[in-house]
Formats: C-alpha cells, structure tokens, sequence
C-alpha cells in the first residue's frame, strides 16, 4: 500500500511539473472568424517565462491567427483535428521576421510563425497548420507559413503544413532539426517551397510527404561563414510542380556532407534533384542511392556556373567560383516513359570550372524517345551570364539534348557504371554524349531501343 501510495504521488508530481497551456484559458476561440493572435502569444510567453512546456490548440475547428513568435523550451501542440489558421488579412503578419534571402523577392517577408535565437523548440500534435494563402487573399505579397532564425535545437513533428501564400518553411543558419512525420500540401500560390534550409547543420528529414507548387526541399548557404552541411533525407515522398529537391542557387557559403535515400520523386514537372552552384562557395561530398522515380523528366540534374542569387549581392557584382566535388548517384530506377524527349540525367560544368568526381551506377532509365537526327547534332550552349541574362541556370536556357540517356560537359572523373536505358520510340540520338570529360570510367552501358 505504501508503494502504491508512493506511486500515484510521483505521477502527480511529473503531471505538475510538464506545464500544459490551452489557448482556449487565454480567451481563443476556434471559430474560424476571431483573430487570436494576442491570446496564443500570451500562453506562449507565460509558457517559456516559467521555463517551458506545451501550449496546446485542442478542440477542433480553426483557430486564426496573424504572426506567432514560438520561443525558447516551448512545443506548440496542435491537436489532431485542430488547424490553426493563418489570417486572410496581409496586415495581420509583423514586420519583424527577417526577411527572404533571395533577389527581388521582398514580397515573402513576413511570415505566420517565427523563431528567432530559440532553443529547444517543437510543433506537433497530428493537427494542421493552414497557411490560408489563396490568390484571392494574398496576390503580390505573400506571407511564409513558417521561419526560424539562428535556432537550436528544432523539432517538427506529425503535423500538416497546407496552402502557405510562398515558402511553406525558411530555416535559416540553425542547428540540430529534426523533422519526421509530416505532410505539406502546397499548391494555392506561387514559389510554395516545402523545407528551405539555409546554412543549417545536422538536419535530419524524414518518414514525410511533399506535394509543393515549387521546390521540395532546398539546401542553401547565404551567408560565406554559415555551411548548409550535415543534412539527411530518408523515406520520403516527392511530387511537384517544379524540383524535388534543390541544392544550391544561394551558394556563397559551402554545402557539403549531404545524404539523400530510399525516397520516391513521382510527377514532378522539372528535375528530381537539382544541384546548382553558383556563389562562391564550396559543394561536396553528397551521396544519393535507393531512388524511385517516375514521371521526372531531369532525374539529376547539375550546373556549375556564376550567377547571383543573394540579395545581400550588390546588382552586377558576383562571386568567384571554388569547386564542385564527390558526388555519387547509385540503385536509381526511373520510369520516364509519359515524359518528352528530354528526359536525361544532365551535368554540366563551365569552362575551366569542372565538376569533379561524379559517379552514377545501377540505373535503370525508361525514356519515351522519339529524338531526331538533328537534334543529335544540337549544340548545348553554356550557362554564360549572357545566355542567363538574370535568371537561374534552368534547363529552358540551354536546351534540348543530344542524347537520350546521359548529357555530361566539362567533368574531371566521371565513373558511369551498369547503367541501363530503354526508350519507347526510336530516338535518332546517341544515348550518352560527353563533352569535355576527364578522367572517365565508362563501363556496362545498355541501350536498348524500340526498332520502328
């Protein structure tokens, strides 16, 4: 009797000790139509004052809100059938969150949720987060749904990240994020990003499902004394108007030490991964394997070229560029055969600026085919500032290809290896083209073509 006595006194005791504060105690409502901006601020601050916990959103229904500052040692738990609901209004989001590190997009400012210097901070709960960001509330300037900033220690779990008006997430110069279990549905507006890493380290992403109007997940580095390095990416799915993952673009600091595996990338209207250097720093050492992907007409896809991203970047001015380095792509198998004649794994270097050690081995590629003899003879041009006159090193600027398989320029050390691929129709290209590649391995190349 005296343990069992001793027992339910500890339980009472822990239940004390983890504060739990319901917005509805703060005078919330979950109506949709009150604006409770003031009352889940208020349970936030009180919760990290008394040195953190959980402020919950329980209940169902929609509770509605402008900018939210989540801080120190507090988790924000949204209850599974519970949303909480980003303002129609554009005046309802601060001016004091940062600000969106790309040229010319001051429009994605603001934002609905923000950290900044936090430490140990969490949002879950099986409930959902809706950004509210319909054209017909947000046109020209369009709040992000989330962004952190020099934070430590993050965790974002379980939750459903929809409709944010742009970016779904910013993460910027952060430490040890995990991020597992959740879903982002992100089609109502333009440029809707899912997770946007910016010189952060030790990021782990996984057991989630994208579908985004604009890149999936990209890793960057703004800044030249904050890497983007430590980062894995594991069971997840990709869908997307435009790539599945992108790395680089903001490139003045190093991005390095990166895995990506076991993931599908379905329908995806550019690229699958799409790996870009631009500004003055350094890419390395990355390693892709176990892929699926199906309906993904650039399945890799890699520049290395001078443009400027960063709005910290004088206009006109740009970056030196350093070195590009020890990539490999391995067990890929990729089904193009609903997509155009340009599916290709396409890397292409500059002159005098080589991508160095990339290997791709144990590919299976089904293309659609249907190449022509002149476009056999078709010369891609190179990424000059010329040819980009001020926008990303897409591949509209430089295509279409002259092979059906694998396009590969100006490359030191490319190993491709037991690489298979099929096309559907006839295709009158070759089905690798190599064009300034040193120190290759070529080895077990299939290409086996439908005879018309």
């Amino acid at each position: 009797m005296k343990n069992y006595t001793y027992i339910l006194t500890l339980i009472s005791v822990v239940s004390l000790s983890a504060q739990v504060y319901n917005v509805k105690d703060f005078g919330a409502i979950n109506d949709g139509k009150k604006l409770n901006t003031k009352a889940i601020q208020k349970a936030i601050d009180l919760c990290t004052k008394n040195g953190g916990g959980r402020v919950e959103l329980t209940g169902g229904g929609k509770y509605m809100t402008g900018t939210l500052y989540l801080k120190s040692n507090v988790t924000l738990y949204i209850d599974n059938g519970t949303v909480l609901l980003g303002s129609p209004d554009y005046d309802d989001y601060t001016t004091d969150t940062y600000k969106n590190m790309y040229k010319n997009e001051p429009h994605m400012n603001r934002c609905l949720i923000f950290a900044k210097d936090a430490k140990s901070i969490a949002i879950d709960g099986y409930g959902t987060i809706d950004g509210n960001g319909y054209h017909s509330n947000f046109k020209k300037k369009r709040p992000m749904l989330l962004r952190f900033l020099n934070c430590d220690n993050i965790h974002v779990n379980d939750i459903t990240l929809i409709n944010p008006a742009a970016w779904t997430s910013a993460w910027l110069y952060c430490n040890n994020i995990s991020i597992s279990g959740i879903t982002i549905l992100s089609r109502v507006n333009n440029n809707g990003d899912g997770l946007d890493f910016d010189g952060c380290t030790n990021v782990r992403v996984t057991n989630s499902n994208f579908d985004n109007s604009d890149d999936s997940i990209c890793l960057q580095a703004s800044q030249p004394d904050k890497p983007c390095k430590n980062v894995t990416v594991s069971n997840c799915v990709f869908s997307t108007k435009w790539g599945g993952m992108r790395i680089g673009l903001l490139s003045r600091g190093n991005i390095e030490s990166v895995t990506v595996t076991n993931c599908i990338f379905k329908d995806i209207q550019d690229s699958g991964l799409k790996i870009q250097q631009n500004e003055g720093g350094e890419m390395k050492n990355m390693t892709f394997s176990n892929l699926v992907m199906e309906n993904v007409p650039r399945p890799i896809f890699m520049t290395f070229c001078k443009q400027r991203a960063s709005v910290e970047v004088p206009e006109g001015e740009y970056e030196p560029l350093k070195r590009m380095h020890n990539f490999m792509f391995s067990n890929i198998i990729v089904d193009n055969s609903k997509g155009d004649k340009n599916s290709a794994f396409f890397i292409t270097g500059f002159p005098n600026h080589y991508i160095e050690d990339v290997t791709i081995k144990d590919v299976q590629f089904i293309v659609s085919g249907g190449g022509t003899k002149k476009e056999a003879k078709h010369k891609v041009k190179e990424y000059s500032l010329d040819v980009l006159k001020g926008w990303w090193p897409e591949f509209s600027k430089v295509g279409p290809l002259p092979a059906f398989g694998i396009y590969a320029r100006h490359i030191d050390g490319l190993v491709l290896d037991n690489i298979s691929v099929k096309t559907l129709t006839k295709d009158e290209r070759k089905v690798v083209v190599l064009s300034d590649v040193k120190n290759k391995s070529i080895r077990d190349i299939k290409a086996i073509q439908k005879k018309m």
